[in-house]
């Protein structure tokens, strides 16, 4: 809860400090498009949010986003296929990804890091060799509907009269249903206590009885299938999709959303309102790098920085902490001994 506390003061420094610098950051066009994308990157980060959990990690995110927006309208638009069949298609592939990397992990013990790196290399060849470079497109009539997704609340059937609907995007509903479904899972449910049981120490999880293998399963399952409903959400928003780009550094944008957010990469430890601070900082920190005239070619440096800082400030807190503790023990350790 403190760390949430300090991403959240950084999140208002940096929101205020953009609304003094610029005046056009404070319109309803760019705070609506923020806080959409903020609902976009928090959706993928709250999916790598159950591998980091583990003590996992999930490298493939990106180019996983990447070949769901390029197979869709592939089999839609070029194979003539129903919608329902390409969204089927597109699931598949996530489910398909999710149970590979858990198997590979659990059954031949590879790291997580190899695993998932190797599938940002496949899935990414796969989506240039599937379209041969082309530009893919969402203009089509049969996405029409689909685009609701990506659009206002007021779109929605019987949501036109709702108070400030035009001025909520529907992704953010769907992140904060995502999260709280998440939060429910991770906090309320056996399983969830078993996921972050796991990462704390895995081998004291398997002796407790706990079915490890099962579990981190479960868990890049569930990073793959939100990825590709989030690799479909960015896909309707952008438009156009090429095959070679789309998607690039997604993953470490979710990763950094999720550490950011309270996720310990050494695993057990996680909130998804910390991962939904997270995701909204680093997508204000793109926002103001536009709007407060800085080069663009510097966007990764500005987001490394913050990142930097916050886990080292981070790490110092922990320490500090351990330290006060272990003084603590030890006054009431010598008081005990004293009165005995």
């Amino acid at each position: 809860m403190k760390k949430n506390i300090g991403i959240l003061c950084i999140l208002l420094f940096v929101f205020l400090a953009t609304a003094l610098g610029s005046s056009s950051f404070i319109s309803a066009y760019n705070l609506f498009n923020l806080v959409e994308r903020s609902a976009l990157y928090g959706i993928i980060g709250i999916g790598v949010a159950f591998v980091i959990i583990t003590g996992g990690i999930d490298l493939s995110i990106g180019s996983l986003i990447g070949l769901v927006a390029i197979t869709f309208p592939f089999l839609v638009i070029t194979k003539e296929m129903p919608l329902a069949v390409g969204l089927l298609a597109i699931f598949a592939i996530s489910l398909a990804a999710g149970v590979s990397h858990g198997l590979l992990i659990t059954k031949l013990k590879l790291q997580p890091f190899v695993v998932t790196l190797c599938g940002l290399m496949i899935y990414r060849g796969l989506a240039r060799w599937m379209v041969a470079d082309k530009t893919m497109g969402y203009g089509e009539p049969q996405f029409e509907n689909l685009k609701l997704l990506v659009g206002k609340v007021s779109q929605l059937p019987g949501c036109e009269g709702l108070p400030g609907a035009k001025q909520i995007p529907v992704a953010f509903l769907i992140f904060v249903v995502l999260g709280i479904l998440a939060a429910i899972f991770l906090n309320k449910t056996i399983y969830g206590r078993y996921l972050l049981a796991l990462g704390r120490n895995e081998q004291a999880a398997r002796f407790s009885g706990i079915n490890t293998t099962a579990m981190i399963i479960v868990a890049y399952v569930i990073c793959s299938l939100i990825s590709g409903l989030g690799g479909l959400m960015f896909a309707l928003d952008y438009g156009s999709i090429q095959p070679d780009s789309f998607g690039n550094f997604y993953e470490l944008y979710a990763i950094a959303a999720a550490v950011l957010g309270g996720c310990s990469l050494r695993g057990g430890e996680g909130s998804i309102f910390g991962i939904a601070l997270g995701a909204a900082l680093m997508r204000l920190l793109m926002n103001s790098i536009s709007m407060l005239g800085i080069d663009d070619q510097l966007e990764p440096t500005v987001i490394g920085m913050v990142i930097l800082i916050g886990v080292i400030a981070d790490e110092v807190v922990k320490r500090i902490a351990a330290k006060r503790r272990a003084v603590l023990q030890a006054r009431q350790a010598t008081a005990e001994a004293n009165s005995s």
